[in-house]
């Protein structure tokens, strides 16, 4: 289990920095509010991608997918509520309560190759795997600098949200191959419109002329 490694949201163009985030993420995409923890299959997905279990590990279920989807609108709000100066007590003191519990255990084990890697000490249970999304907030929240790179998306209908750790801190997309992208695109077609309409504009005297010469 690495917190903050992401998940990506089943996205691999898009890193979020926090697993945190990435949950938040599975309800809201480039192109607007969209629903990836569409049944506990996909809940269960999700976790494994984010790096919070092994494949395999868990049989997440309806009430699994329930908790999960209710501390996803907490942490979205919460964290909505801090980029606009905000304050949401209220998903804050349930945020607090699900990172109180204890996240899944971890142990040292030797992989294949002799080294040391982490593994769970027993598959663990939905309020252990709350708790570790739950706790990831609570660290982004608290630590100064983490809280300090919090970002959505400038993309026209995105509204994920990242932390941006890009030197100088200029990212403002999400994903540069996707609302990045979207806006280069949209960026260039502006332009090239202007430039359509400043040669209809210089193009224009000349045809009132003709039109002149014709009456006469």
């Amino acid at each position: 289990m690495a917190a903050g490694a992401g998940a990506g949201a089943y996205d691999g163009r898009f890193g979020s920095g926090r697993i945190c985030l990435d949950l938040v993420a599975t309800g809201t995409g480039p192109s607007g509010p969209c629903e990836l923890l569409s049944g506990p299959g996909p809940l269960a997905a999700w976790l494994v991608a984010a790096g919070l279990v092994p494949c395999g590990t868990v049989q997440a279920d309806d009430g699994w997918l329930t908790r999960f989807l209710r501390l996803r609108a907490d942490i979205g709000r919460l964290l909505t509520a801090e980029l606009e100066g905000g304050r949401d007590d209220a998903a804050l003191d349930r945020v607090n309560a699900l990172a109180a519990g204890a996240p899944p255990g971890l142990r040292a084990v030797r992989a294949e190759g002799g080294g040391l890697t982490r593994a769970l000490n027993a598959p663990p249970g939905c309020g252990a795997l709350l708790a570790a999304v739950a706790r990831d907030c609570v660290d982004l929240l608290t630590d100064p600098a983490a809280r300090a790179a919090l970002r959505r998306c400038e993309g026209d209908t995105c509204r994920r949200l990242y932390l941006d750790t890009s030197r100088g801190h200029r990212r403002r997309w999400c994903s540069s191959e996707i609302c990045g992208n979207r806006e280069r695109v949209a960026r260039h077609r502006r332009r090239a419109q202007a430039v359509e309409a400043g040669s209809r504009r210089e193009e224009a005297p000349g045809e009132t002329a003709e039109k002149n010469i014709e009456r006469d």
